[in-house]
Formats: structure tokens, C-alpha cells, sequence
């Protein structure tokens, strides 16, 4: 077999057939693999007229197939899986090739795939994926990781394939060594987790507090779309809020169980966000709050808990308190971005990746799932300080806030008083507030630590670690 495909994709389900056919429709030759052959032989007979594409039903063909150096995209299930391919392909490479897997791997399976496998001089690029099947096929924002000269060669291929931003800039750069990309991929989804919990408040808060119907909370949607919330996840909302079952006649959300599922990348970023020691609390908030929407006997047996029910307000009040609502949702999404952005940043300084943030949001702006218009602004206030240590330190989202905590915080006294739970909202607002703090109460954590378990305490009065001896005198002595 002749080697003349530029790239192969082997794992032929929804995601990785979407992919084959972008890199088609572009141009390039692509060899396809899979384990079941007959899937490979349906997508050429169904898509062949797309561009050129080259079936194979072994691991061998496969590779024959490929040109030099040889670019290979595994788009498996995470763990396992990936890992199986590898071993199947790995001993039929040469130094120079180069693996690609684009599922949502864990980075640090990443890393050590990517360090087993530059053993054997094969580069291994760990490539964070976003924008669903449609995206996979139409162009989506690309994160792939890995060595800079395995990005000299597959590098131009992806922004061929990947979306386009609003000024035409492909969605997709090099975010770093081994696993830079899947980090990232993994904290965007974290985000995504976040934005989807807060909307999904707005909604709550809209219909219970306000008042309003599925039907006119996606025209307040497709209102706010219009404006600084303009973005994908806005504009879906509204298209989900307004979409009837056809069997009941019902709103749709309303047929619908309230159980949502994840697939554990939200879960990932709050893991390492611990381990890192950064705080991502409205996205903790987020994953926790799909995770208590799955406990359904739990959630039956406390419904007739004490606490007040949603009254709602008069519509003259209602349109005030949708202002209210969009001004919360705007502040918390800053909030979210600021502490994805934190993360991605004590990622980069932990494992010396050196990751571009203004990079990274202008990746976001196209074809992922938290595109949004304000990208373009963070993008801008990271180009302008690249030091920059919070979104909330940059002028322009620092006076947004401002100007928007007021109502913000009136939303929670609503939701409070009208026992609406509004944990993501909430968690922003403390965040911000302890930001904004003289003074915490870790002073007396700390105190209380030192008292039981000697743990030791820094003064603000001067240098050093100190402890008390708390059985005695209460004496200080230094540590």
C-alpha cells in the first residue's frame, strides 16, 4: 500500500468519523482504521465523495499508508483503550512519527505516554478536542500539547481543520509540552461545567422568583444574547427553553428528568485544583451540584424539609429582577473564567509548561462549547499584562463587577429568602468577597491547628514560625 495519506485516524465512532472527514474536506488524504472494518468501509462508501480517503482493515495496511513522518489520531475511549491502541501501533512506527490522541484523556496519563513513547523517539501530542460532533466535523478550537517540532509538522493541518475566530484566527495553538494540552482541555471543560450551573440558576431563578415561563425565559435568553453574554451556551439555552414536546405538548425542560450526568472532566479539574492548592469553588460547586441531582431517594426523602416556597413576583417587579438576574450571571462567569484561568496558570508553573493565557482564550473564542464574544476582552487583558494575576485585577472586568455586585447580591438575598438554591452564584460572590478581605478568618484556623496538633503559626509582626504552649503558661516559643 502506497504511503500517500498525510494523516490517518484510527477509532471510527461519531467524533474520530467527524474528524476524517474534516481533514478530507480539506484537502488532505486520510487513511482510516477501526476495529470493526466494516465501519471504515461505510464511511467511504457513504462520505468517499467528501475528498480522499484510504480504508484499511489492519494495523499494518494502516500505517503503510501514511507518509513519513507518519501522523497517526487515536480517537478511543480514555484509559484503557488508549493505551491498547498504543501498543498495537507504537511497534510499527519509526523516530520522527507521531501519535495524536484527541479524547479526553487525563494529562498525566498524557505525560506518561508521552515520556514512554519519546523513548522510542516517537512524538506523542495530547490534543484537547472541543466542540462536540459538530465541531469535530465543521471545525473546533484545538489544544494540542506535545514537542514543539511535532507542532512544526502537524500544526498547520489542525488550523487548516479548526474553527475560525471572529477576525479569522484559527482556534487552535500549541499550549505546551507533554500534557499542556489535555490540561487545558480539561479546565475549558471545568469552565463549561461552571457556565451551564449558573445558567441553569438564571433559569431557576427566572421561573420561580420571577415568575416566567420556559417560553419567555428563552426571549430574556435571546436577549441577553445580544449583549456582553452573547456566547453559545446563551444561544442554546434559549433554543432548549423554547423547544415544546411534541408527545405532551409539555415545555420541554419540563419532561425532562432533573438528573444531570458528566462524563469526569469537571470532576478532574477540581481534583487537581486541590492537589494544586487553588481555589475553583464555582466549579466544585457545579460538579457538586450534578452529582445531588443523581440522588433521587436521598432528594425525595428531604422534600418536606422545613424552609419557604418560591412566590412569584409581580410583573413590573419580575422585568427588575431579570435585570438583577443578568447582572449575577454576568459577575459570577467572570468569577468562573478567573479561577479556570488561575488554574491553568499554577498548572503551567507546576509541570514548567510555559502555557500563553492570552493564547488560550483566543483559542476559546470558536467552535468550543464556552465560546463566547468576551473572549476576545480576556484575550486583550492578558495580551496587555501576561503577568496579569486575576482576571478581577484587570480594569475594565474589575469596574463590570463593581458595577454589577449590587444586584448581584440582591439576587441571593432573593433566592435566600425564597429557599431557591443558587450555589454557584453564591460561591462566586464569596470568592470575590474573600478576595476583597483585610482580614480572614485563617487566623483563627490557624490558631485552633496550632493548639491541637502544634502545627505552628507566622506572625504579622515579624519573620519566623511560632507555637504556643497551650497546656501551661500559653508561653510563645519559636519553632
Amino acid at each position: 500500500m502506497s504511503n500517500s495519506a498525510q494523516i490517518g485516524v484510527t477509532g471510527l465512532a461519531v467524533m474520530g468519523r467527524n474528524l476524517a472527514r474534516n481533514f478530507a474536506r480539506n484537502g488532505y488524504t486520510v487513511a482510516l482504521h477501526n476495529r470493526t472494518a466494516a465501519r471504515t468501509h461505510a464511511l467511504v462508501e457513504e462520505f468517499g465523495h467528501e475528498g480522499d480517503f484510504v480504508a484499511t482493515e489492519t494495523a499494518k495496511e494502516f500505517v503503510d499508508a501514511l507518509e513519513r513522518p507518519r501522523r497517526l489520531m487515536i480517537m478511543v475511549k480514555a484509559g484503557e483503550p488508549t493505551d491498547a491502541v498504543i501498543q498495537e501501533f507504537a511497534p510499527l512506527l519509526e523516530p520522527g512519527d507521531m501519535i495524536i490522541d484527541g479524547g479526553n484523556a487525563h494529562f498525566e496519563d498524557t505525560r506518561r505516554r508521552e515520556r514512554d513513547l519519546r523513548g522510542q523517539g516517537i512524538h506523542f501530542v495530547g490534543t484537547g478536542v472541543s466542540g462536540g460532533e459538530e465541531g469535530a466535523l465543521n471545525g473546533p478550537s484545538i489544544m494540542p500539547g506535545g514537542s514543539k517540532e511535532s507542532y512544526t509538522s502537524l500544526g498547520p493541518m489542525l488550523e487548516k481543520i479548526s474553527a475560525k475566530a471572529p477576525d479569522g484566527s484559527p482556534c487552535v495553538t500549541h499550549c505546551g509540552p507533554d500534557g499542556a494540552g489535555h490540561f487545558v482541555k480539561m479546565v475549558h471543560n471545568g469552565i463549561e461545567y461552571a457556565d451551564m450551573q449558573l445558567i441553569g440558576e438564571a433559569y431557576q431563578l427566572l421561573r420561580d422568583v420571577a415568575g416566567y415561563s420556559p417560553a419567555q425565559i428563552a426571549d430574556i435568553f435571546r436577549t441577553w444574547n445580544t449583549g456582553r453574554l452573547d456566547s453559545y451556551l446563551i444561544e442554546i439555552t434559549a433554543e432548549v427553553l423554547s423547544h415544546v414536546d411534541a408527545a405532551t405538548g409539555k415545555p420541554f425542560v419540563d419532561v425532562v428528568q432533573d438528573r444531570a450526568e458528566q462524563k469526569g472532566t469537571g470532576r478532574w479539574t477540581v481534583q487537581i485544583a486541590l492537589d494544586l492548592g487553588v481555589p475553583v469553588s464555582g466549579i466544585a460547586e457545579a460538579v457538586f451540584a450534578r452529582s445531588l441531582s443523581g440522588h433521587a431517594d436521598l432528594r425525595a426523602a428531604s422534600r418536606e424539609l422545613a424552609g419557604p416556597k418560591a412566590k412569584p413576583l409581580g410583573e413590573s417587579e419580575a422585568g427588575a429582577f431579570a435585570d438583577r438576574v443578568e447582572q449575577a450571571l454576568y459577575a459570577s462567569k467572570i468569577v468562573s473564567y478567573t479561577q479556570g484561568f488561575h488554574e491553568i496558570s499554577a498548572g503551567s508553573d507546576q509541570y514548567d509548561w510555559d502555557i500563553d493565557l492570552g493564547a488560550i482564550s483566543a483559542i476559546w473564542r470558536g467552535g468550543c462549547i464556552i465560546r463566547a464574544a468576551f473572549l476576545d476582552r480576556i484575550r486583550a487583558a492578558y495580551d496587555a499584562r501576561p503577568d496579569l494575576p486575576s482576571l478581577l485585577s484587570d480594569e475594565t472586568f474589575a469596574q463590570e463587577i463593581a458595577a454589577a455586585q449590587d444586584d448581584w447580591r440582591e439576587v441571593l438575598v432573593a433566592a435566600t429568602r425564597q429557599g431557591v438554591p443558587a450555589p454557584g452564584f453564591s460561591a462566586a460572590l464569596a470568592y470575590y468577597d474573600a478576595l476583597r478581605a483585610d482580614r480572614l478568618p485563617a487566623a483563627l484556623t490557624q490558631g485552633q491547628r496550632d493548639f491541637f496538633g502544634a502545627h505552628t503559626y507566622r506572625r504579622v509582626d515579624r519573620e519566623g514560625s511560632f507555637h504556643t504552649l497551650w497546656g501551661g503558661d500559653r508561653s510563645e516559643v519559636e519553632a
